[in-house]
């Protein structure tokens, strides 16, 4: 399949998958004798496995070593497992603060009608002119 039928399928940008392709997060795809891209689907897999790694947060840096560790082979899984034990302790870490966000939000929500409007009413008037 051509890249824009494994952009649809994977739901990643026909530019990003070039751009994943170039930098190594994906292995480099099979090309026609006129160059065109051609996916198969164990590319498909390497597309769905960055989309979900990038998703959960795994940055780029993070995706590129750890495909580096994978290509070194069973000699460092080990160091794969850390990798991905450390990006998980930082998924963790986003988790508490969007859910402590979230529990911020509800509370004014819950309480806007009997404390808010009170609380923003005390507060200081912006004196931006951007805001006028």
């Amino acid at each position: 399949m051509n890249i824009k039928q494994a952009s649809e399928i994977s739901g990643i940008s026909a530019d990003t998958i070039r751009y994943y392709e170039r930098i190594g997060i994906i292995p480099a795809i099979k090309r026609s004798t006129s160059g065109i891209r051609n996916f198969d689907d164990e590319d498909l897999k390497w597309l769905q496995f960055s989309r979900q790694m990038r998703t959960a947060g795994v940055s780029i840096e993070a995706l590129i070593e750890y495909i580096q560790l994978f290509q070194m082979g069973d000699q460092t899984i080990d160091a794969r497992v850390h990798l991905l034990n450390e990006q998980k302790m930082q998924l963790d870490e986003k988790i508490k603060s969007l859910v402590n966000a979230t529990d911020r939000l509800a509370y004014k929500i819950d309480n806007y009608q009997t404390h808010m409007i009170q609380t923003e009413k005390n507060l200081r008037p912006f004196n931006n002119k951007t805001f006028q």
